[in-house]
């Protein structure tokens, strides 16, 4: 799908906004039935979360899957005791800033000079890997598939802190672009009152 499909798709799709909590809340709602709900720091204009959901074959609505934010295993674990995932477990989420994609992976306690991050531009991915065959993680990035933009290597850097690896891959200008004029729409959008923000899917 071409940026200007994309952009399209967005356009046309019912959207319901909310402002609430100092964030902006927007539920997108596409033809095929297929939904997106992001919220955005309504001070600063960061993405903070964006999630989809499906349908399941029975027409009722799927689970919410994330994209960018804290996976709910990790939110859930906080005030839960069911069983749990291990704390020392490696937790790998994505945390956009206005200029690059980031991913962070916690609980990797090993020295910068054991990672390797790469870009495979055929399988349209990147690479995580460790020399001590410790970790090994391959994710791609969904918005530069949903515009059929091309992955740079020159475009991915990492650095690694405080048990996190931190990756960041620079947004190519058609996504700066296409961000900020979605955003300068979203703005436009009058926002409801409290509670949730889902489109009637009727």
């Amino acid at each position: 799908m071409a940026v200007q499909c994309w952009e399209d798709l967005l356009k046309s799709s019912k959207k319901t906004a909310l402002v609430h909590d100092g964030k902006r809340k927007i539920h997108y709602l596409f033809e095929d039935g297929k939904e997106m709900a992001e919220e955005y720091d309504f001070t600063t204009d960061d993405l903070l979360v964006r999630k989809w959901r499906s349908k399941n074959p029975l027409g009722a609505p799927g689970e919410w899957q994330i994209e960018i934010g804290e996976p709910f295993a990790a939110l859930a674990s906080l005030d839960s005791e069911m069983i749990k995932e291990n704390f020392s477990n490696p937790v790998f989420l994505r945390q956009d800033t206005k200029t690059t994609f980031q991913w962070r992976i916690r609980n990797l306690p090993y020295p910068k000079e054991v990672f390797s991050v790469s870009v495979e531009p055929s399988e349209r991915c990147c690479v995580v890997k460790t020399s001590n065959k410790k970790y090994y993680k391959k994710f791609g990035i969904p918005d530069l598939d949903r515009c059929q933009l091309p992955l740079d290597c020159s475009a991915l850097t990492f650095t690694h802190a405080n048990n996190t690896l931190i990756i960041s891959y620079n947004k190519p200008k058609e996504i700066l672009t296409l961000e900020h004029e979605l955003l300068r729409e979203l703005k436009k959008l009058k926002g409801t009152g409290e509670g949730d923000v889902d489109c009637k899917t009727q």
